[in-house]
């Protein structure tokens, strides 16, 4: 559920930075590109995020000059959170507003059509609006956009990278196509980027707090044993951990063993209690000395096939 969590917050905050008609524009089109249809034939965008719907309603009739050009209607999921779905019923419409923004069914980010590169944040942004979200960063770093295609996912990467320096990462997961961002200084950048710098300020924060937590636990318990048997697994574990990201990806995991190896990666100095509540949901100490375990089988499997001491 996105409702009122960071990740919705995040993009309402966008939203509300979106000042000019060249940003709603370049937002927009980054909403299209990563849309559930697009096609001549249909547009659908769904979302949870109220302000994400109406700022899609309103900039499509804006453009259009319809104001009943996007047909909205919602449902409420058995968590209680309304899911907003815009269409497009007429053909011309449709056509007219692809044609707008030079999109096609490649859903391509070409160069010819791409907006001014001072509006590249806002695309940016839009994209997030369409496909993103981005974890509580109390709990982990990780920022993803499950995108529409492969080419869509490379034109993206392509754009962070040679404009912004972000580094994003791909992997394929049950047929769809994903982009993600685990490092905290990458996400802090990106959030600033597409204009959620309160959002970006507030990740700062919790990562001043995470750190310096790190900091005095180290310092404080460096002589107590059990901290030093658990600093000593923890070297064991990231060990494990970086060489699985070095080799298949941390990404080939399964979702239970991803989560828990970012965690440790993350939190070097948790003990298995502290990183079992963690989890979401929290698990037992047993639990997620478990699940670190299977973490070492893949290591030591990897370690065999490959000859490694």
């Amino acid at each position: 559920m996105e409702s009122q969590s960071f990740s919705y917050n995040v993009k309402t905050e966008i939203i509300e930075k979106i000042n000019s008609r060249g940003k709603a524009d370049a937002c927009l089109m980054g909403m299209l590109v990563c849309c559930n249809v697009l096609s001549d034939r249909e547009i659908l965008f769904l979302t949870e995020n109220k302000a994400a719907a109406d700022f899609f309603v309103k900039n499509v009739c804006r453009i259009l000059e319809d104001d009943a050009a996007v047909l909205v209607s919602e449902a409420e999921r058995r968590s209680g959170v309304i899911l907003y779905s815009l269409t497009l019923p007429d053909m011309e419409q449709r056509i007219y507003l692809l044609d707008y923004f030079g999109i096609d069914e490649s859903r391509r980010l070409t160069e010819e059509y791409l907006p001014k590169e001072k509006y590249y944040p806002q695309l940016a942004a839009g994209i997030f609006l369409a496909c993103g979200s981005v974890n509580n960063p109390e709990k982990k770093y990780h920022m993803e956009f499950v995108m529409p295609t492969l080419e869509l996912c490379n034109d993206f990467g392509f754009l962070l990278i040679e404009n912004y320096r972000i580094v994003p990462k791909h992997v394929e997961r049950k047929n769809t196509q994903i982009m993600y961002i685990k490092e905290s200084e990458n996400i802090i950048d990106m959030l600033t980027l597409m204009g959620a710098s309160m959002s970006s300020i507030e990740l700062m924060n919790v990562k001043m707090l995470k750190d310096m937590r790190n900091k005095i636990n180290r310092a404080v318990n460096c002589d107590n044993a059990n901290i030093e048997k658990t600093l000593k697994a923890a070297e064991k574990q990231l060990a494990d951990i970086e060489l699985i990201d070095s080799t298949m990806g941390l990404a080939a995991l399964p979702d239970n063993l991803r989560e828990i190896a970012e965690l440790r990666y993350e939190n070097t100095d948790f003990n298995l209690k502290e990183l079992g509540a963690a989890m979401d949901p929290p698990i037992s100490r047993s639990g997620a000395n478990h699940r670190l375990q299977k973490i070492a089988e893949i290591a030591d499997r990897i370690r065999k096939e490959k000859g490694i001491e």
